[in-house]
């Protein structure tokens, strides 16, 4: 068996729009659940204290000390 590389999505190396994030959110049965994030995979997470505006970009902030 030869080891295919792997072909990963667009959005995983060029991210979503908020129009795409919000779709995707809105197929959760269960809105209430609370969003965290994180950039290790699911090992560590953090609230999403603000999600703001800064130039092209829609971040999402944790705002922790």
């Amino acid at each position: 068996m030869r080891n295919e590389p792997t072909v990963q999505p667009n959005w995983v190396s060029h991210g979503k729009t908020v129009r795409q994030l919000i779709k995707e959110l809105q197929s959760f049965e269960n809105q209430d659940l609370v969003v965290e994030i994180s950039i290790d995979g699911g090992d560590t997470h953090k609230p999403i204290s603000l999600v703001k505006k800064a130039g092209p970009l829609c971040l999402l902030v944790n705002s922790e000390i």
